[in-house]
């Protein structure tokens, strides 16, 4: 399956699921009605109800030690000026009694995808929508432990996470431009608060829309294309700043923060694959981050890594 693909099944107003991988090089695209027979679950709900579970996940988490490294070598990166935010993410081996269609069906999120028995995501994030040629994004990042006293005055007035949310918002308005006329900030850092298994967490995000015109159908592969990987969680300047990641992370990412969408005919919906779960030979793995600019702190970014490794 190539871009070319997708715009054609938009040509044709054909309704399809696509899933696609960070770096932009695997695509898949099913045609609705065969989602069913291809074992392929998705949930798109923004007023979902919630649902209360145990926290499944055992988890056995990166030490410490080995993260400073990582994140001490971007940090150097930045410095030398290859970079001024990247998403640094990291893999957490987590043990749970739920196959991933359990997964799929107790967690609780706006994007939710079960892909197979290859893995399972759980998204808060949205990528892009499109309805009457209005496409809109809606970067996220930014999170704090909604428990903290004044836990949303703290992270709004936080300098470094400012910063970071202001560098995303930016990137994201470039690459919107690509494919889109009169360009916007529609809202700038609102929050939003997630149940994250024991916990609340506040995520800050952005709104960001822009014109693609009436024949936005037949260039649904070109828009992906243009914005892929996503900026929130890549980084910027995008090139130099996935080399440092191919270098630093030192395992592959997979389909874990592509994007999946639907496009129904009329309008097109995603969301980027965070909250994400895949079944390997070693059992299950959560892959999980946060930016890094210069400055971040170790101990707190290792702390946020931790954080999002949850069942919502």
């Amino acid at each position: 399956m190539t871009f070319d693909d997708l715009n054609a099944l938009g040509k044709k107003k054909e309704p399809f699921l696509f899933i696609i991988d960070f770096k932009a090089q695997n695509i898949v695209a099913y045609p609705l009605r065969e989602l069913e027979a291809n074992d392929i679950e998705f949930c798109i709900d923004e007023d979902y109800h919630l649902k209360t579970h145990a926290d499944f996940l055992e988890k056995r988490t990166l030490p410490f030690g080995e993260y400073k490294k990582k994140f001490d070598f971007v940090i150097e990166k930045i410095k030398a000026g290859e970079s001024y935010l990247l998403n640094l993410t990291q893999p957490t081996l987590v043990k749970t009694p739920l196959s991933l269609k359990e997964i799929f069906e107790c967690a609780n999120a706006h994007y939710k995808l079960r892909y197979k028995d290859e893995f399972v995501c759980f998204s808060p994030e949205k990528f892009i929508q499109i309805k009457n040629s209005k496409i809109s994004t809606y970067p996220m990042k930014g999170t704090i432990d909604a428990s903290i006293p004044n836990a949303k005055e703290i992270i709004l007035s936080n300098k470094k996470e400012m910063a970071e949310h202001v560098m995303v918002v930016d990137l994201l308005r470039n690459d919107l431009s690509i494919v889109a006329k009169e360009v916007k900030v529609e809202e700038f850092r609102y929050i939003t608060e997630i149940e994250a298994g024991e916990k609340k967490l506040l995520h800050v995000s952005s709104h960001i829309s822009g014109d693609v015109g009436s024949n936005w159908h037949e260039r649904i592969g070109d828009i992906l294309n243009a914005l892929l990987p996503a900026g929130s969680i890549s980084g910027a300047p995008k090139k130099s700043t996935l080399d440092i990641i191919n270098k630093v992370e030192e395992y592959e990412r997979g389909y874990f923060s592509g994007v999946f969408g639907v496009y129904d005919g009329k309008a097109l919906d995603s969301g980027v694959i965070i909250r994400f779960i895949e079944k390997t030979k070693d059992g299950y793995i959560y892959k999980s981050g946060g930016g890094i600019t210069l400055d971040s702190d170790a101990r707190s970014e290792y702390n946020e890594l931790l954080d999002k490794v949850y069942l919502p």
